[in-house]
């Protein structure tokens, strides 16, 4: 297991090494600054300039040394294009064929000169948080807004690769025209701009161009929801995954588990409050109701990602047992007339949340070349479930008896949903297999690959004088030289939230208290639609079923939008903001003041804000899965589960609030649970400006 400046050096191209970052020689320049000033001899004015010239020069290395090979490749593809038009007149096989290959030739080095750029530019982001963590700066908001943002910015090159693109679209362009098209009517690529291009070269190059800018497709930005981290710089031997460890319908099946999860979670709330108030409670005790499954997964959460280093199999086993139980008790509850069993009953459905042993499989066992594509699909699960149980429910609109047993719209979830785990059970156990699975202790380097960042992404913000005890895990952890093996325990996953929380960097923070509110107002939303609508507008179960699945169904629209188009436009950060304002404004049209409380002002503002909150979750898990250390990419105690933890528990105080509210009356919930809303928007509106440039 190597250092992260190791792997870095081992992925540099032996021709160019000179015009590389010197990320050892920087490394080495942070900790001499560091004893400089403990010792007096340098104030922290010089300290700052000095590394500000220093990466400067850095920089401006790699930038003219990126113009002179973008210089050649434009000269090399001239002179192709040369011998492009004379074929035009008389052409032949043979030397198309010959010519095809000189293009892809051309391609093959811009993809090395993309690897540069994109090497490079970890580098820069790596020694801006050594700098921050090391000193307790905000070096890099200073840097990167002074440098970025002007009109001479060398920055931009390498961030942005400014003139590639011309290069990138000259060889498209020219191989698209030699490709062999019989029979098509286009004349060129610009008129069917479309039309795939069948050449790896190119879909390479699009491939390393879209790594390198952050710009994304519907696929990858929806993957993203999953917060499935992947290594920064994975070396070549590490970027393929044992296929052995994989099987598709395994995938399918913990696929399956979050849809079915996602339906178990939704479908009783457009009937929460009816079935509330058939038991002797008030209607907004739904909240109590609809929350309880969360309060269960805040701990479920925890003993399911440990499990998961283990097992998958049994984990998922006994997730459809639980489920089917806490169905059963949901139903029977009706007819022992006891709330407490009602509640008992979604708290099981809670316990029997598996969606970490979901994520961890697709982050452990799916091979990284589509490991994407299954991340959408997780995500999608989630988003087609979300959307079906609130239609399930208000198909669910009869009401009979079996023996003693009641089947009304209340119960009939319950019991749908029984059935449904218990043949999920069945078809688990027929199909499912276990993968090789390693433990902890005893992974292999190539499993471990993500956690060797470590040292360099830990935290930022340390002070200045650190004691003796945190100034060892210091110099352990970020002191290593390229030569030196970082050691053991500062490469390790977190084992526990404490550990963990001491790796999150004010950045993440920002991110995890995002990411706390959009789920808090997205529950605020949903969980208390069917009492405000009742109370407003007298719908009917049914009613509030179309809306809820309305609104569930707009999460794939949404994020085809934002991911195939948005996103390439704007920056994560500037959508991540402009999404923050647009579910402010829609908490704020959502108040009920002055006028007439309205149907169509009740519709707009809960599309406005549920649009926007998942505008927002997919930007902001892409986010947070850059700015977060590596070290909480696996292990229990992982990024995914403190995201995870984080909405858990946004849900749970917005269920809670909208029953504590509740006591006010009716007539006052609206307005009492967006209050909160409001404020949670607003505070991470102020929060996100103050770590803005750290986004980069």
């Amino acid at each position: 297991m190597v250092a992260f400046g190791k792997k870095l050096k081992d992925r540099q191209i032996q021709e160019w090494q000179g015009y590389y970052i010197n990320y050892k020689l920087m490394k080495k320049r942070v900790r001499q600054y560091a004893q400089q000033i403990e010792l007096g001899t340098q104030d922290r004015r010089h300290v700052l300039k000095d590394f500000s010239r220093m990466l400067d020069n850095q920089i401006e290395k790699i930038v003219l040394f990126l113009l002179e090979e973008q210089g050649l490749l434009a000269s090399r593809i001239e002179k192709l294009g040369e011998q492009h038009n004379a074929l035009q007149e008389e052409p032949e096989i043979h030397k198309i064929s010959e010519l095809r290959e000189a293009y892809r030739a051309v391609g093959q080095d811009l993809l090395k000169l993309l690897s540069f750029v994109e090497i490079n530019a970890i580098g820069l982001r790596k020694i801006l948080k050594k700098f921050d963590k090391r000193f307790g700066y905000r070096f890099t908001d200073y840097y990167v807004k002074t440098r970025a943002n002007h009109p001479y910015s060398q920055l931009q090159q390498v961030f942005k690769h400014v003139g590639l693109g011309a290069v990138v679209g000259a060889l498209s362009r020219n191989l698209h025209e030699l490709q062999d098209r019989q029979g098509s009517s286009y004349l060129s690529i610009y008129d069917q701009p479309t039309l795939p291009l069948q050449d790896p070269v190119v879909d390479s190059i699009r491939a390393a161009v879209d790594r390198l800018t952050n710009s994304t497709n519907f696929l990858n930005f929806l993957g993203k929801h999953a917060l499935i981290m992947q290594e920064e710089l994975p070396t070549p031997s590490e970027e393929h995954v044992d296929d052995e460890s994989y099987q598709f319908m395994s995938l399918l099946l913990n696929l399956a588990n979050t849809f079915l999860y996602m339906i178990n979670t939704y479908i009783i709330v457009p009937t929460a409050d009816d079935y509330s108030m058939s038991l002797g409670a008030a209607p907004t005790v739904c909240g109590i109701v609809i929350g309880a499954m969360a309060v269960a997964q805040v701990f479920s959460s925890v003993y399911f990602s440990a499990w998961s280093n283990k097992s998958y199999f049994r984990p998922l086993v006994f997730s459809s047992i639980v489920l089917f139980l806490g169905n059963i008790l949901y139903a029977l509850a009706y007819d022992v007339n006891s709330i407490w069993v009602l509640l008992i009953g979604r708290l099981l459905c809670g316990f029997g949340s598996a969606r970490a042993v979901n994520r961890r499989y697709i982050s452990d066992c799916v091979p990284l070349r589509i490991r994407m594509q299954a991340s959408a699909g997780f995500v999608s699960a989630s988003a087609l479930g979300m959307a079906c149980g609130p239609a399930l429910a208000g198909v669910l609109q009869t009401k009979f008896k079996i023996w003693k047993l009641t089947f009304n719209q209340d119960t009939l979830p319950g019991w749908v949903m029984a059935v449904a785990w218990v043949v999920y059970l069945i078809w688990l156990c027929i199909n499912f297999k276990e993968p090789s699975h390693d433990s902890e202790e005893n992974r292999t380097p190539t499993q471990s690959n993500d956690e060797e960042n470590s040292a360099l992404e830990k935290g930022l913000n340390q002070p200045l004088l650190i004691t003796s005890e945190d100034k060892v895990d210091e110099d352990a952890d970020q002191d290593c030289d390229e030569s030196e093996e970082a050691p053991e325990e500062s490469r390790k996953p977190a084992n526990s939230f404490r550990s963990a929380y001491r790796l999150l960097t004010p950045s993440v923070k920002v991110q995890l208290l995002i990411y706390f509110m959009l789920k808090y107002v997205m529950e605020i939303l949903l969980s208390e639609s069917s009492v405000i609508t009742t109370y407003y507008f007298n719908w009917t179960t049914s009613t509030v079923s179309i809306f809820l699945a309305c609104l569930g169904l707009t999460v794939l629209p949404v994020n085809i939008v934002v991911g195939s188009y948005i996103s390439n436009m704007f920056e994560d950060r500037q959508i991540l903001l402009a999404s923050e304002l647009m579910v402010c404004i829609g908490v704020v049209l959502s108040f009920n003041i002055i006028f007439p409380y309205s149907e169509p002002q009740y519709i707009c503002s809960g599309l406005l804000l549920f649009v926007s909150a998942e505008v927002l979750e997919g930007v902001n898990l892409s986010l947070l899965s850059r700015v977060m250390s590596s070290r909480l990419s696996r292990g229990t105690y992982n990024g995914g589960l403190l995201s995870t933890e984080a909405g858990t528990i946004a849900r749970v105080i917005a269920d809670a609030t909208i029953t504590v509210a509740g006591y006010l009356g009716e007539s006052r919930l609206l307005n009492v649970t967006l209050i909160p809303s409001l404020f949670i928007a607003i505070s991470s509106i102020l929060a996100t400006c103050y770590t803005y440039n750290s986004l980069y």
